[in-house]
């Protein structure tokens, strides 16, 4: 897996880099098929936003989230993105698992 962050307006430390990857660890035990990790972290005004796009094995999440502190913009962000993965997931398991093969079943 891959993690690939920009920072637009603002110079990415390596204790900003280190928050990110360590958050980022939480979606990781929960999908095993994440593919690559977009975050793009800007200043805007006196916003800080943090957005992301997952791409999964036939699936893409994306998620956007701004505060006025960087580091509560980014754990928003990953609370929304393991929201999203593991609705994803739920919804996959229980297409998996049921009896009908995904079909419509006429009465």
């Amino acid at each position: 897996m891959n993690i690939n962050l920009t920072g637009r307006h603002l110079e990415i430390t390596p204790a900003i880099r280190e928050h990110v990857t360590a958050k980022l660890g939480k979606i990781k035990r929960h999908s095993d098929n994440l593919i690559d990790i977009n975050v793009v972290l800007s200043v805007e005004k006196l916003q800080q936003k943090a957005e992301a796009t997952v791409h999964l094995s036939g699936k893409t999440v994306f998620a956007e989230t701004d505060d006025s502190n960087l580091y509560v913009a980014i754990d928003n962000l990953v609370d929304s993105l393991d929201r999203q993965i593991l609705k994803h997931k739920d919804k996959n398991s229980a297409r998996r698992h049921d009896d009908t093969g995904g079909q419509v079943v006429a009465e």
